[in-house]
């Protein structure tokens, strides 16, 4: 009986030191638990700033706001969901047009008061003077020279400019013969600041080989431009006139004044001799008098007004935009722009785009040009109808002696520069005679 109680207590001890031994091991079970749960939760311990994202986190788990929208149902959440995308949309279309109409804004700041602001840029303001002495300001500053624009181009303008001018002429395989006559007389009057921009390989080496200073573009820019490869290769005489405006850009971006000139022209004085030089634009006219190429009031008749039966109206010939001086102006590159943007998007010829943008007055849906322009003496600036229906007639024009002569009216072009030449260069005085004051 004594045994058997001492066997019970030695059990009752053994069950309780076991017992005990269970409850170490789970608290240090749940410690350790409990360590690693607070290791990533906090891994920067306790007493870290309140606005770390993960305490935010745990205040807002703790907030009862967001316990009870973390149980509403799924459905609820997304159409939560998609009405903040909604809103979203609706507030970036929102800031799309805000910012639509402050470009508007702008632009519509910027046409205000522009002459105002373009006299504070220019110069200071000045007073008007007496009756009779104001003169309003017509020559406009050129650009400051970017020559990063062409490196290899304007490397060559530094050896053939002459107070940063040069006559600039385009060309293909199709007009060599025309080519030849026009820097041979050019090199005859001792002009050394002239350039060809050959527009294709033939051109190149027939410069080269003629000692004519030439450019042409590398492969590389050329197979970039497709229209341009296209119209150098196989255009005609209005395809390749169009392209200059594009080309031109560079000169001017450079600070170079430019004389561009077609193939079609003979040359017999220097025409840097006779330059103004006051305008954004100096251009020879296709008129044939003092009326056509200067301008003149032409009236218009309609009887059935009664007494207002007479409108006045203004009428000038244009331009030829295959003989004009232009200078290196903002307005100048404006027009650049403007003709070369039109001619690729329209089918027109390049010359009564030229015109009309250089003459177009603004108005509504408009605006226009603020470029100076000047008409040459078309006495010394001669088009081919003043010589061959006027002048080579009258035995006192005979005796003129033009700066240049531009078969521009005739399409037997080689053979009327060749007899000019034998006129005014070789004193044959019938080469002129055989020809008609017109087209055949």
């Amino acid at each position: 009986m004594i045994g058997g109680r001492r066997e019970a207590a030695l059990m009752k001890k053994d069950g309780g030191q076991s017992l005990r031994k269970s409850r170490i091991a789970a608290a240090i079970f749940v410690g350790i638990l409990l360590g690693c749960v607070f290791a990533f939760f906090y891994p920067n311990g306790f007493f870290v700033s309140s606005s770390s994202p993960l305490s935010r986190r745990l205040v807002a788990a703790s907030d009862p706001e967001v316990i009870t929208s973390s149980c509403e149902s799924s459905e609820r959440i997304n159409l939560l969901k998609s009405e903040f995308v909604s809103a979203s949309e609706k507030n970036a279309e929102l800031k799309r047009q805000v910012r639509e109409l402050k470009e508007k804004l702008r632009f519509a700041e910027q046409g205000k008061d522009s002459a105002q602001k373009q006299v504070m840029v220019l110069g200071e303001q000045q007073k008007a003077g007496p009756f009779g002495t104001v003169k309003g300001l017509r020559t406009n500053p050129t650009v400051v020279p970017d020559e990063s624009v062409n490196p290899k181009l304007a490397k060559l303008l530094e050896e053939v400019a002459v107070n940063r001018e040069v006559i600039v002429t385009l060309a293909n395989s199709n007009v060599k013969d025309m080519l030849e006559v026009w820097f041979k007389n050019i090199k005859r009057v001792g002009i050394p600041n002239y350039l060809v921009f050959a527009l294709d390989e033939e051109i190149y080496s027939f410069c080269q080989s003629n000692d004519v200073p030439v450019y042409k573009k590398d492969v590389e820019e050329i197979k970039e431009d497709k229209n341009f490869e296209s119209i150098a290769r196989t255009g005609g005489n209005h395809a390749v006139s169009g392209l200059k405006f594009r080309i031109l850009r560079e000169f001017l971006q450079m600070g170079y004044s430019v004389l561009l000139s077609d193939v079609d022209i003979v040359y017999l004085q220097n025409p840097f001799e006779h330059l103004y030089r006051d305008s954004d634009v100096e251009s020879m006219t296709d008129g044939h008098n003092n009326m056509t190429a200067y301008g003149y009031n032409d009236v218009f008749d309609e009887p059935e007004m009664g007494w207002a039966r007479y409108a006045h109206t203004m009428r000038i010939w244009v331009y030829n935009s295959g003989f004009f001086y232009i200078r290196p102006t903002i307005p100048s590159i404006e027009l650049l722009d403007r003709v070369a943007g039109r001619l690729a998007r329209e089918n027109a010829w390049d010359q009564a785009v030229f015109n009309e943008e250089l003459f177009y007055p603004s108005h509504p849906g408009y605006e226009g040009l603020h470029a100076s322009r000047r008409t040459m003496d078309y006495y010394m600036f001669m088009n081919s109808k003043v010589l061959f229906k006027t002048v080579r007639k009258n035995p006192q024009l005979r005796k003129l002696k033009p700066v240049i002569i531009h078969i521009n009216y005739h399409p037997d072009k080689l053979w009327r520069m060749k007899a000019v030449v034998d006129y005014y260069v070789n004193g044959k005085q019938d080469a002129l005679e055989s020809f008609p004051d017109g087209s055949s």
